[in-house]
């Protein structure tokens, strides 16, 4: 009888540490499940993490990760005076409210690949094979490292995920949208290259109110941005590219109280907002565009040509007309026709103030 129970009792033990085995593993496997995707918005609107779902890129979570639950204002105020060479003007740098925490500027340079996978011409990011196309982001990156080592540099794509077409389409507004399996593919990259996203769009005959809220799931997260492009907004009803289109500061402050909104809603770090220009035209009453500590903007100075058109473009229309940051594209193809060169980062650097925004397209 003896043997009887203590082969029962041991039986027993066993079979409990098995069940505590088994329960630990599951509790791990589900912590672990949550934890790679709890800094993705995706676990807050639906309560629990999807396997079918891109979490955001390694460095996006490392952002979120390296700042301190307050917005570091000395810091902040130093990278200002950086990005003027130490020399304060009138307009530079824009006096506004301190960012939220977790804001990606001044605190990185964020050097983004432009462009749509469908096409070759329309940017670097859709011109090359893609392990070709990271490559070379990362050689690029790695010049604005050294070129600036106080500032720490942010790889992006930006893609073009609404673009300007030549044809109405079926709705009459001469855009379209690009298929959410283009977008997955680009935010695989993004995770790929630790990089974060924007998505640009090119409104046609359509509006920003239209467009905005299309995007929601995936500007809900932390790691995509958003840009605009003026120079196909069509208010004048015409097709794209038979002139160059505008916005207002009326259609600006709509993508800022819209990513503020969303940034509200969803508690997440500043979004960057990207708007596109090259003449004064492209954006009408600057003075009104109104900011928010929820969302950074970017003029980003969006023309090509020789040095010295681009450097008169920037100062006129963004060193000239200040909001808040400043970008500077660079074309692989145009920026160096009929013997032109391109602009390495120290002559970037040399602008007042200093971009924190590059663009190569």
């Amino acid at each position: 009888m003896g043997m009887i129970l203590q082969k029962l009792v041991n039986g027993l033990l066993i079979t409990i540490a098995a069940l505590w085995l088994a329960a630990l593993a599951l509790y791990a496997f589900t912590d672990i499940d949550v934890l790679s995707f709890r800094r993705w918005e995706d676990v807050k609107l639906t309560g629990k993490p999807h396997r079918d779902r891109i979490p955001p890129s390694l460095a996006a979570m490392e952002l979120e990760n390296s700042h301190d639950p307050a917005t570091d204002t000395s810091q902040y105020n130093t990278l200002l005076l950086h990005l003027v060479h130490q020399k304060p003007s009138a307009k530079w740098p824009v006096r506004t409210a301190y960012p939220l925490p977790g804001a990606l500027l001044p605190y990185h340079r964020v050097v983004a690949f432009y462009g749509n996978l469908y096409s070759a011409q329309m940017g670097i990011l859709g011109a090359l094979p893609v392990d070709s196309m990271l490559k070379q982001l990362d050689e690029e990156v790695h010049k604005w490292k050294m070129a600036d080592t106080c500032i720490p540099v942010m790889p992006a794509l930006h893609y073009i995920v609404v673009t300007a077409q030549g044809n109405p389409g079926k709705d009459g507004k001469y855009r379209q949208r690009m298929p959410e399996s283009e977008i997955n593919k680009v935010l695989l990259l993004a995770a790929k290259a630790h990089a974060i996203v924007f998505l640009d769009v090119q409104v046609g005959l359509s509006t920003l109110t239209d467009e905005l809220p299309l995007l929601e799931k995936y500007l809900a997260r932390p790691d995509v941005h958003l840009g605009i492009d003026p120079e196909y907004s069509m208010k004048n009803q015409r097709p794209p590219c038979s002139s160059i289109g505008t916005f207002d500061a009326a259609d600006i402050n709509y993508a800022i109280s819209w990513l503020t909104a969303l940034v509200q809603q969803h508690h997440l770090p500043p979004k960057i907002l990207v708007v596109h220009r090259f003449t004064q035209g492209m954006v009408t009453n600057y003075k009104n565009i109104h900011l928010t500590p929820e969302v950074q903007v970017v003029m980003n100075m969006d023309g090509f040509g020789d040095v010295a058109r681009k450097k008169d473009s920037y100062q006129c229309w963004i060193s000239g007309e200040p909001v808040q940051f400043t970008g500077f594209k660079l074309f692989y193809k145009n920026d160096i026709a009929t013997g032109r060169h391109l602009m390495q980062p120290a002559e970037v650097l040399a602008l007042y103030p200093q971009p924190v925004y590059i663009q190569y397209q």
